[in-house]
């Protein structure tokens, strides 16, 4: 079991010969391609664009989309955090594609769970991928952008969930109380975090007090600690040795648990203010133990996947699989509703501002 697992980590880390024949993408597009200007400092851009412990890197505000389209490729302090998630894509489609050829994939009922999981964390890598990439273009792209990113992450969230219920629980776990009221709870849970985490960012304006990242905190937090216990139950009561999905739910958690601590700190830029514009962010360290996360955990399911896909449909019934076949974009209409509104609200206190300051 451990030569397989080594294998298998191994396999998630891309050859160093093939990154070093990856040309100099930033070799094909000059500065003035991009943007008409290098980056700045922080004091030529707006308050809402500027991040504590940043002093320079920033993309000047107002200009064409292309030009934050072509930036992908220009060194401001936005890079890594976009390049972070968009290798993690290419990382996951990668292994998808590679370990559904292994096990003889299959679209049935069965792999449903496995697809929605897949669809989710597709979705909250690239809108925020996005959501960095062109925020720097207004204020209302800034905010319309991120609200878009925290539906993706609601929806990651729901997506783990109906993973670790399907493919991790236990019958003991099942026939508990978090056991019985877990699919609707998680579904709640993810739509207040999406809803917590817009009404933060609509309400408060920089410098950001404590209340803003409690807002954010306290609704992800709890439904994190429901989406996990099926996984915490199965880690207390396996058998390591005989079971070879349980180092990547380990890996995973403790990946997670590094990401929650960078996301919620700004740190190392705390101690090296002005050091870490480029490279060192918190936000970038918080992005890529996250990217480690989804992908520890897509290997985990699969494992689960092929021990158990000929007994979930008779474990759990059509019924309750087709109902987390609806729940899924139910929950992301619900997240994209609560976005639009919230960013109507916002739209008119930016209108009634321009105003003011016109």
């Amino acid at each position: 079991m451990s030569e397989d697992f080594l294998h298998r980590l191994s396999s998630l880390i891309p050859n160093a010969d093939h990154i070093g024949q990856l040309p100099k993408l930033s070799n094909l597009f000059s500065p003035s391609l991009v943007l008409p200007s290098p980056t700045v400092v922080s004091s030529q851009v707006p308050s809402l664009f500027r991040e504590p412990y940043i002093f320079s890197g920033y993309r000047p505000v107002y200009q064409k989309w292309h030009c934050y389209l072509l930036s992908l490729f220009q060194r401001h302090n936005e890079s890594l955090n976009v390049w972070t998630h968009l290798l993690a894509a290419f990382v996951l489609l990668h292994r998808w594609w590679a370990d559904t050829g292994t096990v003889g994939y299959t679209s049935t009922l069965a792999s449903l769970p496995l697809w929605l999981f897949f669809v989710s964390s597709l979705m909250y890598l690239f809108l925020s991928a996005a959501a960095h990439l062109f925020q720097s273009h207004s204020e209302h792209a800034h905010y319309f952008l991120f609200f878009m990113d925290y539906v993706g992450v609601a929806v990651y969230q729901y997506g783990c969930s109906l993973g670790h219920y399907f493919y991790t629980s236990e019958p003991a776990w099942r026939d508990s109380c978090f056991g019985s009221r877990f699919l609707p709870g998680a579904a709640f849970l993810g739509w207040l975090s999406c809803a917590g985490c817009c009404f933060a960012k609509c309400k408060y304006r920089r410098p950001y007090p404590v209340g803003r990242k409690l807002c954010q905190l306290i609704p992800a937090t709890l439904a994190y600690l429901l989406d996990i216990s099926p996984v915490i139950h199965r880690l207390s009561t396996a058998a390591w040795m005989e079971d070879p999905a349980l180092p990547f739910y380990a890996l995973q958690i403790i990946s997670f648990l590094l990401s929650a601590i960078f996301f919620s700190c700004p740190i190392p830029e705390r101690y090296f203010p002005g050091q870490c514009d480029f490279l060192g962010q918190g936000h970038q360290i918080f992005h890529l133990f996250l990217s480690m996360c989804t992908l520890f955990q897509l290997e985990a399911f699969f494992y689960d996947y092929v021990r158990r896909r000929d007994t979930i449909v008779e474990t759990f019934g059509e019924n309750q699989l087709l109902c987390a076949a609806i729940s899924f974009p139910t929950l992301f209409l619900c997240c994209i509703l609560t976005a639009l509104i919230t960013m109507r609200h916002k739209q008119k206190h930016l209108k009634g501002q321009y105003k003011r300051d016109n």
